[in-house]
């Protein structure tokens, strides 16, 4: 408990010191006071629920689901030589929605919101709301010069930046089931006739972004079917079908539904199981957890039993048996103030569910939702994200940088065997290696560490 205690002082550390130069040594006293727990954030009742049996036992799962054993034979080595292990990529989705993109009034501010997605985040959500995609029947959006929608950038531009940074794509959403958000207003109000636009929607996007979409939210929140208003008939059945119809087979398939706050979905488990069973691809389900009541984090500061280790893990159980991995779709923490307690605060109950989240054998991805304070939608919480409006970074930046970019990534030097060969153990993703050979020259090699044995035959 204490080494996790310690990262997360030295991942504050740096935000300490920027915010003295630019608000004076007051308040780099009253924050350090803070991180230092002279002004104690979370109760101890809190950290009874994240006691250090549970934080064991997240370690240890980290370690079991999340690193594998490499192997490399490098030839012509001979033993003892130093190799350098640098991973370079995750297998695990790390991502935000990029809802933002081009909108934050400043060329600077503009380019520190998309150094996010690269530095940060290896994946992002693209808006694809049919609402807003086509306001107008016939007019889409897709173009950089369309009409201006709030949160909504044309999806042309946003793909073409993630497919230049390698950032993997989340396309949300084909089909939302809440018509509040979903198809436009000039839908018509007959089933019969939704059903042959849906189709041809599907069709649409398949034929423009083919494969270059990595994955898709098909139907999104499609529980309350009843509830809707009129869409046609068994139309999530109906708009998977069109998509195995129309998509490449490398594109990912998703039903996402539900928030770890409701427990266990069963509901959500059947509804997958049954597409499943009706011969319908679906390769992830997601599930959001959206801590949209500033109140509600200062009652988990103080120990109230919301969101505990226990209530995530029958969630995620329940969710498991859908027989797929999991994407933690949308992610909402509001700090439950602008102060810097309320910051550490959003910063540490981020910290300890991405390290469960993380831990857990078939979560594949965590989706941070609203990455800007200020950029979410009328009546959800304006301090959320990990910047604030100024696009200065928060300490829940800090906390996930150096989860990401520090803890969750192996970095070390090696040295070959009497064969030259390396072993270690690291987390899942991309590695470069580099050495010298026999001559002196420098030598590089890549691999990808996916299950243990992988590396360089």
């Amino acid at each position: 408990m204490k080494h996790i205690f310690s990262l997360f002082i030295i991942s504050i550390f740096s935000l300490i010191q920027l915010q003295a130069q630019e608000s004076g040594l007051n308040k780099q006293q009253e924050l350090k006071a803070s991180v230092h727990g002279e002004s104690q954030v979370m109760t101890e009742n809190y950290l009874k629920f994240w006691n250090p049996e549970v934080q064991a036992k997240i370690d240890q799962d980290i370690d079991r689901n999340r690193k594998a054993d490499a192997v490399c034979h490098l030839k012509n080595v001979p033993a003892g030589v130093e190799v350098k292990v640098e991973q370079t990529g995750h297998l695990f989705l790390f991502g935000g929605n990029i809802f933002l993109f081009g909108d934050l009034g400043s060329p600077e501010k503009n380019k520190k919101y998309e150094d996010t997605f690269g530095s940060l985040f290896n994946a992002a959500t693209v808006p694809f709301y049919w609402k807003t995609l086509e306001p107008e029947q016939g007019k889409l959006r897709y173009k950089a010069d369309s009409p201006y929608e709030y949160r909504r950038p044309a999806t042309d531009p946003v793909v073409a930046f993630c497919e230049s940074k390698g950032i993997n794509m989340n396309g949300h959403a084909i089909i939302y089931g809440m018509r509040q958000w979903g198809h436009p207003t000039w839908m018509p109000e007959n089933r019969k006739e939704m059903e042959k636009l849906f189709e041809a929607h599907v069709c649409d996007l398949a034929t423009r972004y083919k494969g270059r979409v990595q994955r898709w939210d098909v139907v999104n929140e499609s529980i309350d079917q009843a509830n809707r208003g009129m869409m046609p008939d068994d139309y999530t059945f109906k708009t998977f079908s069109w998509a195995m119809k129309y998509f490449p087979a490398s594109v990912r398939f998703n039903l996402s539904d539900c928030d770890i706050h409701w427990g266990p979905s069963r509901r959500f488990v059947e509804i997958a199981r049954d597409l499943i069973d009706r011969g319908v691809r679906i390769d992830n389900v997601g599930v959001q957890m959206h801590i949209y009541n500033p109140e509600e984090s200062r009652r988990i500061a103080k120990g109230g039993d919301v969101l505990t280790p226990a209530k995530n893990y029958a969630v995620l159980d329940c969710l498991a048996d859908a027989g797929r991995p999991i994407h933690i779709s949308e992610v909402t923490i509001c700090a439950p103030d602008e102060t810097n307690e309320g910051r550490l605060i959003q910063a540490e109950v981020a910290r300890n569910l991405y390290r469960l989240w993380f831990s857990y054998p078939t979560v594949m991805g965590i989706t941070w939702w609203n990455v800007v304070d200020g950029g979410a939608v009328k009546g959800e919480p304006s301090f959320s994200g990990l910047y604030d409006k100024e696009l200065n970074p928060k300490p829940v930046y800090y906390v996930l940088d150096r989860l990401i970019n520090h803890e969750w990534k192996t970095n070390l030097t090696v040295k070959t065997d009497g064969s030259g060969m390396i072993k270690f153990r690291g987390f899942k993703g991309s590695y470069r290696i580099s050495w010298k050979d026999k001559s002196g020259k420098e030598q590089q090699a890549e691999f990808y560490l996916k299950k243990d044995g992988d590396g360089l035959l």
